[in-house]
């Protein structure tokens, strides 16, 4: 049905001129919203643009790792305006207050937090969005809006013939008002929410068209390396430069905070120059640290400080004063790398009084922070393009890649970009903490009367700090930057988010056991750290479930049944693990020469039970099977949530057969694939994901995979071999 401009007219004089939508986005509006008539554009939010031409463009504030955002966050918006998922353009977010995760008040994707975070937001943005086509096709047909339908981006008439594309009508929903709170589809009439689908982004990567970091080109661009201290905290203090600057291609060489930059104009010939430097260290505040070193320091820490109590239930002293028996265990779990498909890089130009950065960043609103700290200009003159991400597993969060291509490209004034070698990925990262478990239980009549949990290691806030405090107040002058991050130190719990990262898991002990003590010494030995798939839980899901394990065999009890009869309280538990343990078999006998083991754990808000079945082939441990139960709340995508699964099981059962940084003398000992080994093809298991039918809210599932599978493996080998492991990655 048409309109001419006379009808159009007046139907505009009569709306009322103003929009309100039912949405509170957070700090001061940045994002532009309304009509605007040069282009036809119509943002009612900060995430949706339809155009007259029928387009609609969705603005994906969490960025795309593999994940699956770029899909799941478009189905949110796309069920409630009545369009395929596939129908939408997908847009990276700038930064901007609006697109900060609400959840850390910065704009990061991590936490497995995505849904969680958008589920409400998203949802409202498209719904209201929707309402006000509707009322604007009410108005020019003179129709109650509450008749009229939607479908496939048309507004239908209560007729069953006439419809108006949304595209016709954006110019007269702009001055639609919708009063109170805007309604959301039923769980009944969903079309895409809950249903299997591909990914949106697959054929775009599967056909090279989806731009990574390590992809972008600029006109007249350059390229950098860094050569990095080869010990954290060393200095370069002298290098033979007029020997470098005389080979083929190279434009600059100077010394930074971070190291000696070679600038050339093509990749390799920066690399072949940085093969000839002769750089002169200073190593006075280097570390000079070895792996034993740093278990010896966790332990003297553990003996001088009992640590601070984060959870205490009944008794603790009764735990160690118990009748009947107290047990002992100490796990130990190595530093971690990250080992991203895709390794740092970034790309920046200073032009103008102003940068522009292109990057695979978790954080943009902390590389913008991280990007202005090394020039003269502030956070809101740096422009951050954030693409698609080759894996990120919490590495990118860290925005040490960023400060270096700024460093640069404020030095040679050209678009330059930086990139780090597979080697420079693995020996100059931020890690997953080396941690430190010492555990007690007390069993009386084989029950479990005690439990006492100390946790030995860093904190990662320590280490983020520096970046996340001025990313939350940009309009800070420079000159305070550490200022604020000190300050968020010590508000840490108070004034500023508790940090949890050492603790996390470990605090959410699950069976009910009568005396519980959870306690954390803190101390870092100076390793550079920071945020890693799963975080804490992937440490404390270790030590908990290999001890719940332990007590079990010390009261003669099968795992299971031990683990359930302490879970009366907590249905979401015993609900997948009796799921998984029925899926696995767990009641028939494992086949010759194998055995299984069981673990669980809740991280970011997920449930998650899961059975390994394995044996040892020619001397190495071999995972036949994992058996994954999840509860994760309504779920989106079916098969994202499987291959999230299987990917973090197999993300951490890497972790458990071959996962450790090696120090010697401060320096890491692993360069490349060969000598941190990921696993192979051959080595997967079979996988089988069950998902729970939940109508509780979504939760996360890019981590939740990782905690309970290390455990379970371990528990495992004990039922093969009668030989306990604590110590991380598992031998056979």
């Amino acid at each position: 049905m048409g309109m001419n401009r006379r009808d159009f007219l007046k139907i505009s004089t009569s709306a009322s001129g103003g929009l309100l939508v039912a949405l509170n986005l957070p700090g001061c509006a940045s994002v532009q919203t309304g009509y605007q008539p040069e282009t036809g554009e119509w943002k009612p939010n900060a995430w949706l643009e339809l155009t007259r031409d029928n387009e609609i463009i969705f603005t994906l504030d969490r960025v795309e790792m593999g994940q699956g955002t770029y899909t799941g966050l478009t189905t949110l918006i796309a069920e409630e305006l009545d369009v395929a998922p596939d129908a939408i353009r997908v847009e990276f977010a700038p930064v901007a207050p609006e697109y900060r995760n609400p959840m850390f008040g910065l704009q990061l994707t991590g936490g497995s937090t995505s849904v969680a975070s958008s589920w409400q937001p998203l949802r409202e943005a498209g719904a209201s969005a929707r309402l006000m086509l509707v009322m604007a096709a009410a108005r020019v047909w003179q129709v109650e809006a509450s008749q009229c339908t939607t479908e496939s981006s048309y507004v239908r008439h209560p007729n069953g013939l006439d419809s108006m594309p949304y595209g016709k009508l954006v110019e007269l929903a702009d001055k639609e008002v919708i009063r109170g709170d805007v309604p959301l589809k039923p769980r009944s009439e969903w079309k895409y929410i809950g249903r299997q689908a591909g990914r949106l982004d697959a054929e775009a990567k599967a056909t090279g068209k989806a731009v990574y970091g390590i992809d972008v080109e600029l006109p007249d661009m350059v390229y950098a390396v860094m050569t990095r201290s080869p010990r954290y905290g060393g200095a370069a203090v002298s290098f033979n430069r007029d020997q470098v600057l005389a080979l083929p291609g190279v434009l600059d060489a100077f010394i930074t905070e971070r190291g000696v930059a070679v600038v050339a104009d093509r990749y390799w010939r920066a690399r072949k120059a940085q093969d000839a430097l002769d750089i002169q260290w200073d190593f006075a505040d280097a570390i000079a640290l070895s792996n034993e070193d740093v278990f010896e320091h966790y332990r003297q820490a553990a003996s001088d400080d009992p640590g601070e109590d984060e959870r205490v239930d009944g008794d603790p002293d009764a735990i160690t004063g118990a009748a009947g028996s107290v047990f002992e265990a100490e796990y130990e779990q190595p530093y971690l790398a990250h080992a991203t498909m895709e390794p740092m890089n970034a790309t920046a130009w200073y032009r103008e009084g102003a940068m522009e950065v292109w990057a695979p960043t978790q954080a943009p609103d902390l590389g913008r922070i991280a990007a202005a700290r090394h020039t003269d200009l502030s956070p809101d003159q740096v422009t951050i393009h954030t693409t698609f991400l080759g894996g990120g597993f919490g590495r990118r969060l860290t925005q040490d890649f960023i400060e270096e291509a700024a460093i640069v490209a404020y030095q040679v004034k050209v678009p330059v970009k930086l990139i780090w070698s597979r080697e420079e990925d693995t020996r100059h990262g931020f890690y997953r903490p080396a941690m430190l478990h010492r555990m007690q239980g007390s069993l009386d009549n084989r029950e479990l009367t005690g439990w006492d949990h100390q946790i030995v290691g860093p904190q990662i806030l320590d280490w983020y700090v520096r970046n996340a405090a001025p990313a939350q107040y940009p309009w800070a002058p420079k000159f305070l930057y550490s200022t604020l991050g000190r300050v968020g130190l010590l508000a840490e719990g108070i004034a500023t988010p508790k940090d949890l990262s050492a603790i996390e898991g470990a605090i959410g002990y699950p069976y009910e056991v009568p005396n519980v003590r959870i306690r954390h010494t803190h101390t870092d030995p100076g390793m550079p750290i920071t945020w890693w798939r799963s975080v804490g839980y992937s440490h404390n899901g270790f030590a908990v479930e290999t001890f719940m394990d332990e007590l079990a065999s010390e009261a003669g009890e099968d795992p299971v049944s031990f683990r359930r009869k302490l879970l009366a309280a907590e249905p979401r538990h015993r609900r997948v693990l009796d799921r998984a343990t029925e899926l696995a078999g767990w009641s028939q006998p494992a086949p010759k020469g194998r055995a299984r083991g069981v673990a669980l754990f809740k991280s970011f808000g997920t449930y998650v039970a899961q059975v390994v079945e394995a044996g040892i082939e020619k001397g190495d441990i071999r995972v036949f099977k994992v058996t994954c139960s999840v509860d994760c709340g309504q779920v989106v995508n079916p098969r994202i949530v499987e291959d999230q699964m299987t990917g973090g099981i197999i993300f951490g059962l890497t972790a458990a057969l071959n996962g450790k940084v090696t120090l010697e003398n401060g320096e890491v000992m692993q360069s490349n694939f060969h000598d941190y080994r990921l696993m192979s093809m051959r080595q997967v298991p079979e996988m089988v994901v069950d998902i729970v039918d939940s109508d509780e809210p979504p939760t996360g599932v890019g981590e939740p995979g990782v905690p309970p599978v290390i455990p379970a493996l371990g528990n495992a080998l004990f039922a093969l071999t009668g030989q306990r492991q604590r110590k991380l990655p598992l031998k056979a």
